[in-house]
């Protein structure tokens, strides 16, 4: 019998099992590098039995028992071989097992090994031990001059708590660098790794990505055709238009840094943030993302997109914070700032400011520093504006301080009023009453039956309200007052627009790209501030998410940005 495989083994030499179309590629790829015979002896230590068998295999001595070879570092032990000292060569069979400069192992049940190229051949439940990974395989092949290991027919690599399996690959003991091809996967308790080509070290347990990848852990889930991931610290650094999604979330950015610990990722250049859930995008180029707090900050070119409505609302700032508080509870609620050079546009409303807070909780919009809104031919402006929401339409305004209001009606003619506070009330995104408190100026144009302007009313008073129809004004209210009507031929030099009138239409952002476009207002329009507030500071630090604050139900909406 063992004559006979001795007989099949030399006849199969150099290549005793039959390999697939991915073996042979291998092979080739092998005898394509230029080899440098070897000139060192196999030398036979020990047998305990040694025979020829001329006519069968006349060039092999057929050795049986504790079989044991050495060639250079290399320690072979079989239980039977073929051994031809001539070819400088030799088949083993059963339990066969060699060793390497005692950190690498190869066992299998049969193997082939040629002295002069130094290649091993081994078949039939392979183990490639390396320190303390193995790589389980049927069919390897174990080339000493270059130091690597092949595997053809498929293999498993065992690196502590990793698990890589794929159709071909190769493992190189000397960088302890493994190169995967063809459905590769890579299992860890913690996430799984599939891919079409991945470089793996053992060493540092880094995987390279260098082929469309997907790694999934728990919620999360990344996309990626090139970068490195660290299995050990569960940190990816991604190149190439790569994804994170989390919990209905997606990041996509010309490079990605994330760390699974805390579900923390950073984006660089031409970013896109995608929370499906409250229909709302971050493009720009520096976003950073953390998970477990919900947290984000975008920066550099940043622009917030709310799409949840017909009409989509872009606001750009220099820098956008997102915080979440009672982030476990049922009553989460999030607050988003955007810091200094604020502008704002959707096509029935646009805004300017230069600093600006948005609290869900209460669907309140404020807006600091010489803000402006515009709605359609109306402009409002003040101190401080706040607007509440209502499925991201106005529900109701309330601007603190030098409030004016003006509303176009030719090139000429404005309605005015300015007082201490104003507060209006919207129906469908349309105002419909306005009520205006403290010293209290009004120049207005009555129109008749025909939608003609009359004269100018020009009126002084502690208090006014205005009730808007569908088309146009239908009621004014104030108590004692003074005024008087012009007619229009007759209106005095001067009294045509109230001594606080601005009119900031070249401020106004005039599209989605003009938001980029930072006007600020002339010299000498600007506010001079009744009431001194401090803007909404930014925390300073490395990450700049503040700690989540045990319970924030005791916030006010005024509160939230003075609180830093």
């Amino acid at each position: 019998m063992l004559t006979a495989l001795c007989s099949l083994a030399s006849v199969a030499t150099p290549l005793p099992a039959k390999e697939g179309q991915k073996g042979g590629a291998a092979s080739s790829r092998r005898s394509s590098r230029p080899r440098q015979k070897s000139d060192s002896r196999i030398h036979l230590l020990h047998s305990d039995e040694l025979f020829f068998d001329k006519a069968k295999n006349p060039d092999a001595q057929i050795l049986r028992g504790h079989v044991r070879f050495r060639h250079d570092d290399v320690i072979l032990t079989c239980d039977s071989a073929c051994y031809y000292e001539q070819d400088n060569s030799f088949d083993a069979f059963g339990h066969v097992k060699m060793n390497q400069a005692d950190t690498l192992t190869l066992t299998s049940r049969v193997l082939f090994y040629d002295g002069a190229d130094q290649m091993a051949q081994a078949r039939y439940d392979v183990v490639l031990t390396h320190f303390k990974s193995k790589l389980y395989c049927d069919s390897l092949d174990y080339d000493r001059l270059y130091d690597l290991g092949y595997f053809f027919q498929g293999g498993k690599l065992v690196d502590q708590d990793n698990v890589l399996t794929s159709e071909w690959g190769q493992y190189s003991p000397a960088t302890r660098e493994a190169i995967f091809n063809y459905n590769v996967d890579l299992t860890n308790p913690d996430f799984t790794l599939l891919s079409d080509t991945l470089h793996y070290n053992t060493g540092t347990a880094i995987a390279r990505i260098v082929g469309p990848s997907n790694i999934d852990n728990g919620d999360n889930h990344i996309y990626s055709e090139r970068g490195s991931y660290d299995t050990r610290a569960g940190h990816a650094y991604l190149l190439d238009r790569s994804i994170v999604s989390n919990k209905g979330t997606t990041i996509t950015g010309d490079s990605l840094d994330y760390l699974e610990q805390g579900g923390t990722c950073r984006a660089y250049n031409n970013i896109v943030y995608v929370d499906k859930d409250n229909q709302n995008m971050f493009t720009g180029n520096y976003i950073l993302y953390i998970d477990s707090i919900g947290y984000a900050e975008a920066a550099d070119s940043a622009v917030c997109i709310d799409y949840s409505q017909r009409d989509t609302m872009y606001i750009h700032a220099d820098t956008f914070k997102l915080y979440t508080y009672d982030i476990d509870t049922d009553s989460i609620w999030r607050e988003m700032r955007a810091y200094y050079h604020v502008r704002a546009f959707r096509i029935d409303v646009q805004a300017v400011c230069d600093s600006m807070v948005y609290i869900s909780r209460d669907s309140c919009l404020t807006m600091y520093d010489d803000p402006i809104l515009w709605q359609q031919g109306q402009q409002l402006l003040g101190e401080e504006i706040k607007a509440w929401m209502n499925d991201s339409t106005i529900d109701s305004t309330h601007v603190i301080r030098q409030a004016l209001s003006v509303e176009r009606m030719d090139s000429i003619s404005f309605n005015q009023v300015t007082g201490n506070i104003m507060r209006s009330y919207f129906l469908d995104g349309r105002m419909r009453q306005t009520h205006v408190e403290g010293n209290v100026l009004v120049n207005y144009y009555p129109l008749d039956d025909d939608s003609l302007m009359i004269g100018l009313l020009h009126a002084e008073s502690s208090e006014l309200k205005l009730f808007m129809g569908p088309e146009k004004l239908e009621k004014i209210w104030m108590p004692e007052s003074e005024g008087k009507l012009h007619p229009l031929a007759l209106i005095p030099p001067g009294e045509r627009n109230l001594t606080n009138f601005q009119w900031f239409d070249y401020v106004r952002p005039i599209d989605k790209y003009d938001i980029f476009n930072w006007r600020p207002k002339k010299a000498g329009t600007e506010l001079t501030k009744s009431v001194q507030h401090t803007r909404p500071k930014q925390r300073l630090g490395t990450g700049g998410a503040p700690a989540r604050p045990k319970s924030a139900g005791k916030l006010t909406p005024s509160d939230a940005m003075r609180k830093e």
